[in-house]
């Protein structure tokens, strides 16, 4: 069955217009009050319930809120598909997802954009200071190690040499913080796509078998080659070129993993649109060699791993999918309706050509998706900035414009497309635009 979108006026390809709703207005957009939709849970989709998001959210209601985390860590990361949680829209799930989301927006704050700077397209901060330079330093965790990737693109005539870019970090929850979760978290943060190479390398959109188990390729998985190369590539250089993003992050989790081994963990991955890719990408390649695998006989056989995602596009095919499925890898899809990112790859090949005989061949979403809907007529680009996302969350009724996200996707814009050469390899881009712009057009 294809995910479903719960929506009522928008003529998109992969909308699924259900049953009757109460729109009730905001600022920016509609939140819609869906009936029930029957959805099996793993794969259902959510409009924010516009009612349970009218007050900030440090406010607090007579629902699972009042509970403590720690009792409720598991349902909270998705043990049971946060059934009973999405409709409407639990308010502790809600603030996780706020935290995640700030935690994943750090990546934007530190990434250095001065052309000048010694530290230009890398962190701004050491890692002993990152969270405390961004205003983070009360989030309970400590950063263990910076990750790097390197596009494996090259971009004619170009002076800028393709290399190994700050691209988010990995972090654990303090000993104060356990108390409070009710267990260790190890953390993976990823911003999205701020460089020319990782444009190029988003444009590389073609399935290709991960093949990321060596002993078990099955060829019939299959992720965008485009966001693989990301995740595999190394640094040009000889022995002493940058070992690939995917080599970090496997040596510092399973490093974590055996020196925190014996106590409660989880894993937890937030990312922004590509760098959302980059953590389903990991969460498989975890789960698909057994790093998370445990030694204790009861039903908790595995580490749990979550990812929290915020305006992901599609990774893989169905077989990713489903694969993914199999190994309890819990996915929750935070989604702008008015984002085109979101329905990119495979904005007609996709999850809604199932049964087809090509259907195998097309890009399917993973996970279980919480729909919002905002949108700024005076600046069209905010429907996919994760700041957005965030203050829509915290603020729908009263959203703030003037946003440090917005200037920062300004700035990373206005430096990209400085390039004359690169203005001919946006074809994503311009398809993304292209479908903004339908949107708006709709709503005026």
């Amino acid at each position: 069955m294809a995910s479903n979108v719960l929506m009522s006026s928008l003529n998109l390809n992969n909308v699924t217009f259900l049953g009757d709703k109460q729109a009730q207005s905001h600022s920016f957009g509609q939140g819609y009050s869906p009936k029930k939709s029957g959805f099996p849970s793993s794969r259902q989709s959510v409009i924010a319930n516009n009612s349970a998001l009218l007050e900030p959210a440090a406010s607090t209601s007579k629902t699972t809120s009042t509970c403590v985390l720690s009792h409720l860590w598991r349902e909270v990361h998705g043990s049971n598909n946060w059934e009973n949680l999405l409709e409407p829209l639990d308010p502790l799930l809600r603030k996780e997802i706020i935290r995640y989301g700030e935690l994943a927006d750090v990546c934007y704050k530190a990434f250095d954009l001065d052309p000048n700077s010694k530290r230009y397209w890398n962190c701004k901060y050491g890692k002993k200071s990152l969270l405390k330079e961004v205003g983070m330093e009360n989030s309970g965790y400590q950063v263990t190690k910076y990750i790097y990737a390197t596009p494996d693109v090259n971009i004619p005539i170009q002076h800028e040499a393709c290399c190994g870019r700050w691209i988010g970090y990995v972090a654990v929850s303090s000993d104060e913080a356990v108390k409070r979760l009710g267990g260790r978290d190890l953390l993976v943060a990823f911003r999205g796509t701020v460089t020319s190479h990782e444009w190029l390398a988003n444009l590389m959109s073609s399935l290709t078998p991960a093949r990321l188990d060596p002993h078990h390729p099955r060829p019939e998985v299959k992720v965008e080659s485009g966001f693989l190369s990301l995740y595999t590539s190394e640094e040009a250089g000889g022995n002493f070129g940058l070992v690939s993003c995917r080599e970090q992050l496997l040596s510092e989790v399973s490093r974590l993993l055996n020196k925190y081994k014996g106590e409660e963990l989880s894993i937890t991955l937030a990312g922004h649109s590509m760098g959302s890719a980059l953590a389903l990408l990991l969460a498989y390649d975890i789960s698909e060699l057994g790093l998370n695998k445990t030694s204790n006989s009861n039903k908790h056989d595995k580490i749990p791993i979550t990812i929290f995602s915020f305006g992901s596009p599609r990774v893989g095919n169905l077989g990713f999918k489903q694969r993914c499925e199999e190994l309890g890898v819990k996915v929750l899809r935070i989604v702008n309706v008015n984002d085109p990112i979101t329905k990119l790859p495979g904005v007609f090949l996709n999850e809604n050509l199932r049964g087809f005989p090509w259907s195998s061949s097309c890009y399917v979403h993973v996970g279980v998706e919480v729909a919002l809907d905002f949108f700024d007529v005076q600046n069209p680009y905010r429907v996919h900035d994760l700041d957005a996302y965030i203050g829509f969350l915290k603020w729908p009724g009263r959203f703030d414009d003037k946003q440090d996200g917005v200037d920062f996707l300004n700035r990373a814009r206005g430096l990209l497309l400085s390039s004359h050469l690169f203005s001919s390899y946006l074809p994503w881009i311009d398809a993304a635009i292209s479908m903004v712009d339908k949107v708006q057009s709709q709503r005026t």
